[in-house]
């Protein structure tokens, strides 16, 4: 479902620079579960590399959340949001590749571009833009002092950097997906990277929000054989399977065991949903093969190993590709974590468990595969379980990842490295990343969607604020 509520009166921009010093509205955190919209002063020119944008779209990010819902040290008073698409309003002396009029997607991270974690193309990290750790950011907490970009205007410093030009004009049909651009696209990408996913091999992504839809969608564009994602809410689910990715609920039974199951049956399509019968399915074609073989077995979805194992020993076509001892590799190649500290128990879904999805995919991939951890862990978390967890720190199954020799990769997206490449893509036509909207709202309606967005409730996926019609 797609929800687009345009509001009247929109503010068409100011006709001269002159006109700074008056006010904007702007999505500002108030609190654990509380935002407002309130009008601030306008952004101005603080350095000549700044530049001024008038946004037309901006995003609000599950990363947003973790504000919204007090898992942050942020105080009251931020200007929310970092996924930013406008128009250049105003550039600073120093500005070279903008003027005035120049449509950009702004990358999320702010970097200098001179650092030597910048040269070395880890915006992500830049050494000079937070003084209180490497890497800066629009509007979220510990990421330095800027504005968030839920608002009508930005101020972007380092422009020529932080800025990538595109093409059309505001509202046109890559709207939805350049807004993309700035966030949650690259990030999906980057998950892949993380992964080291290759065309051919079998990919899992863990959590079916924006990132984890778009890291399934850039697997996919990659040539992934087969892609699995993993969740629990049916709506993210049947988007996963409408761009060819293999949905898993796993509400239904362990998703490691379901995973291994449905890639020894050697087939892309087979899906397990919600209210389908794939599973039982599944059982039932155990049961009779047992039976079939003499085999004395009643099957129970408790019982993963021997279902992974009769599927196998009853698919000639795996049995037939197989040499003596590659039946240890009925896992993934490539696991991506796009959930983050906050997943949820598989056997009670109601309440966190900060490990799960890194334990299910130790144990999901296969021997000297790769592990890419997208989603978002922090080192201050007042809403964790116990004191141990609020500090970042979490008991995970390394001994299992030493003796499989997975490969780890984490870590904040180097946006500016990826967007040329991904708005190119878009485009050429060959990327469609604004499937995952689901709906468009003015700034009036942020608190109303933070919150139905925060309650994962139905049909809710990814929201935009359009500042334009």
């Amino acid at each position: 479902m797609l929800l687009c509520i345009c509001r009247e009166g929109e503010k068409a921009g100011r006709e001269t620079s002159q006109d700074w010093g008056d006010f904007m509205k702007a999505v500002v955190y108030r609190g654990p579960n509380q935002v407002s919209v309130e009008e601030v002063e306008d952004p101005k020119i603080e350095h000549p590399a700044d530049a001024i944008i008038r946004l037309t779209s901006s995003g609000i990010c599950g990363s947003d959340l973790h504000m919204y819902e007090g898992r942050t040290v942020e105080k009251p008073g931020k200007v929310l949001g970092h996924e930013p698409l406008g128009v250049i309003e105003e550039v600073g002396d120093a500005v070279t590749s903008f003027k005035k009029g120049d449509r950009v997607v702004v990358t999320f991270n702010i970097a200098c571009g001179h650092c030597l974690n910048c040269i070395r193309g880890f915006t992500s990290a830049c050494l000079t833009v937070n003084p209180e750790s490497a890497g800066g950011a629009f509007g979220y907490a510990k990421m330095g002092p800027y504005r968030g970009a839920q608002a009508e205007f930005l101020r972007v410093p380092f422009a020529d950097l932080n800025c990538t030009k595109l093409p059309g004009s505001p509202g046109d049909k890559w709207e939805d997906d350049f807004i993309m651009l700035s966030d949650v696209f690259p990030t999906g990408f980057f998950a892949t990277q993380l992964a080291m996913v290759m065309p051919g091999f079998p990919v899992a992504v863990f959590g079916a929000g924006p990132v984890g839809l778009l890291s399934a969608y850039s697997a996919i564009l990659q040539g992934a054989a087969q892609v699995f994602v993993v969740d629990y809410i049916p709506e993210r689910l049947k988007l996963a399977k409408s761009i060819g990715a293999i949905p898993v609920d796993f509400t239904l039974s362990d998703p490691v065991a379901m995973i291994e199951a449905l890639r020894s049956q050697h087939s892309r399509v087979d899906t397990v949903l919600p209210g389908e019968e794939k599973l039982q399915g599944i059982m039932s074609s155990i049961e009779n093969l047992a039976k079939s073989i003499g085999a004395n077995l009643e099957l129970a979805r408790s019982d993963p190993v021997t279902m992974i194992q009769m599927l196998r020993a009853g698919n000639p076509a795996i049995v037939q590709s197989l040499i003596p001892g590659e039946e240890k590799m009925k896992g993934v190649m490539s696991g991506i974590d796009a959930v983050g500290y906050q997943a949820r128990d598989r056997q009670d879904p109601s309440r966190e468990n900060p490990t799960q999805v890194i334990s299910d995919l130790v144990r999901l991939i296969n021997p000297t595969g790769h592990l890419g951890v997208i989603g978002v862990y922090v080192t201050d978390d007042p809403g964790a379980y116990n004191e141990r967890a609020k500090k970042g720190e979490y008991i995970l199954p390394f001994g299992q990842l030493w003796e499989k020799g997975i490969s780890v990769g984490t870590g904040q997206t180097p946006v500016k490295k990826l967007q040329p490449m991904l708005r190119d893509m878009i485009i050429a036509g060959v990327a469609k990343p604004s499937f995952i909207v689901s709906h468009k709202i003015s700034i009036e309606e942020a608190p109303d969607a933070y919150r139905e967005f925060a309650k994962r409730s139905e049909g809710f996926t990814k929201v935009t604020i359009q500042f334009e019609k």
